[in-house]
């Protein structure tokens, strides 16, 4: 049986602490190829490059680590490592390990959700995986959790059209109480828009933001990490909400109703 191929990607960029974290980890299960981003590309959500040359180039960090980097999205390098990069189709794309947790409605802004989600257009199982840490952040437990579910996932294989969205808590691990399998909540970010103004005295916006969660329900994904659980969701690609037709159909939004 050949060795299992793992593409790793990520939208932090390849020189971050948490893709060489995942790709440590996986390494110890199969044959690891690197192409993710040049530099961070978070929240591009599944924006592809098509108007614009992708370069690519070659790095070498440590410990084995070799890739590529790409100056394009999260998408564009999971397009390039499986259509031109890697020698056969991988087994399994794994996205991560984010620095700041992907729930609620930030699942579709995330680059690192969009790579695991392009991988499953691809036919592959995928996943991607998220510390909810913004600072300081260790990623030792996230990485050795990813290395159990990557396990699963070449035992068992995720049925087609499904990832896998994962988000540890950012505590020691004796304080994480155990694993929820979870639904995408409704927390989100409250933007405001701070008016500054550069050396020219022209005037520009920067954006901040609090995280907002009205959930209480434990099977949520917000509120699974938020009592120290680690959540995996799974997650589809297809947003057509199947109980509404009947209603629009009500609108006259029929094959008949053309009038």
């Amino acid at each position: 049986m050949a060795e299992p191929l793992i593409l790793i990607t990520n939208d932090d960029g390849i020189y971050s602490s948490g893709i060489l974290a995942l790709q440590q980890a996986a390494a110890a299960l199969g044959k690891t190829v690197v192409v993710a981003p040049e530099t961070e590309r978070s929240a591009v959500g599944h924006a592809i490059t098509i108007s614009s040359p992708i370069r690519i180039r070659e790095v070498d960090r440590r410990n084995g680590f070799s890739g590529f980097a790409v100056d394009g999205t999260p998408a564009d390098c999971v397009k390039l490592g499986v259509r031109s990069l890697l020698p056969r189709l991988p087994d399994v794309v794994m996205s991560g390990i984010n620095r700041g947790a992907n729930v609620g409605v930030s699942i579709l802004y995330s680059g690192t959700v969009s790579a695991a989600t392009e991988g499953v257009l691809m036919g592959i199982p995928s996943l991607a995986v998220s510390l909810d840490a913004w600072e300081d952040p260790v990623y030792d437990f996230a990485a050795r959790f990813a290395s159990r579910l990557l396990k699963l996932i070449l035992e068992k294989g995720i049925p087609p059209g499904v990832s896998l969205n994962v988000n540890v808590p950012h505590v020691p691990e004796e304080g994480i109480k155990g694993i929820r399998l979870t639904r995408q909540g409704r927390s989100y970010y409250e933007e405001d828009f701070e008016l500054r103004a550069d050396p020219r005295q022209r005037t520009y916006y920067w954006m901040n933001g609090r995280h907002v969660s009205p959930e209480k329900d434990p099977v949520l994904d917000d509120v699974a990490i938020r009592e120290n659980y680690v959540s995996v969701t799974p997650l589809h690609y297809n947003l057509t909400h199947e109980d509404s037709i009947e209603y629009f159909k009500s609108w006259g939004l029929s094959e008949d109703g053309v009038d």
